[in-house]
């Protein structure tokens, strides 16, 4: 079963490790040719840190196939982070979207408090003219070490939908090199979901720092409404958004593993 509509749970050993949301909106140039201060000073109080970053979108390449293919680059995109104090919490503004991450999310009520002020703010200042697409996404990374399910197979923690491969007799799961699933699929008329799910090992971005050796499971979901979207009208495309996540994840997990996650 793909979908579990059991009430929302909270889990005391939690796999989340990072929750994104994401608005994109009709270019603003003025966001990418002046340094959004007003922006800064409506926020500040929450997201005192401030780092101006250039991103290179990928070259563009045109003719090919012709004798003379053309690559062009296209040019540098101004992401302004602002920052917690704790730096838990990171707000990206550029001239296409305005995002929101964090990595200690507690639950969907704090996130959205987290999220109302920069998103009322932004509106007030850019006025842009809709939003093109909203996105949430939750990124959970399940260690069997964590959860005391040492020796449990992948298998008995996540539906077949999740393992596939994984659930046949004859295979063991130590001579699997990858078992990976995608899929998209959507949830209603304007909601989809692309989920990513399936074992690897979690590396370590710092040069230098020590790899993890241990496998976990990964289950990515992004969930995404798209066309014009009214900006009177996001906080709830967000609700919604965040309504189908839930069954989304409980489907996603057998009693077991629930178990271990320890329910409150």
């Amino acid at each position: 079963m793909l979908f579990d509509h059991r009430p929302r749970n909270h889990y005391r050993v939690s796999p989340i490790r990072e929750v994104i949301c994401q608005l994109r909106f009709p270019t603003i140039l003025t966001i990418n040719n002046v340094e959004p201060a007003d922006f800064q000073e409506a926020i500040r109080s929450e997201f005192p840190q401030y780092v101006r970053r250039q991103d290179a979108p990928p070259p563009k390449i045109s003719g090919l196939g012709s004798p003379s293919p053309k690559v062009e680059q296209a040019r540098p995109v101004t992401n302004y982070n602002f920052l917690s104090e704790d730096n838990q919490w990171k707000l990206n503004l550029t001239q296409n979207f305005i995002a929101l991450s964090t990595l200690r999310y507690s639950g969907w009520e704090e996130f959205a408090r987290q999220l109302d002020k920069p998103l009322a703010a932004f509106i007030q200042i850019y006025k842009p003219a809709f939003f093109q697409r909203v996105g949430l996404r939750y990124v959970n990374i399940f260690s069997r070490e964590r959860l005391g399910l040492e020796g449990t197979l992948w298998a008995d923690l996540f539906p077949p939908a999740y393992t596939g491969l994984l659930q046949e007799p004859d295979i063991r799961e130590d001579d699997v090199l990858t078992a990976s699933h995608d899929l998209q699929l959507k949830l209603d008329s304007s909601c989809q979901a692309k989920i990513h799910a399936g074992p690897g090992r979690i590396k370590a971005n710092t040069p230098g720092a020590p790899q993890d050796p241990e496998i976990k499971f990964i289950f990515d979901m992004d969930l995404s409404m798209g066309g014009n979207i009214p900006c009177t009208l996001s906080a709830g495309a967000l609700e919604t958004l965040h309504a189908h996540s839930t069954p989304l994840f409980e489907g996603a997990i057998t009693d077991k593993l629930r178990s271990a996650m320890e329910p409150e």
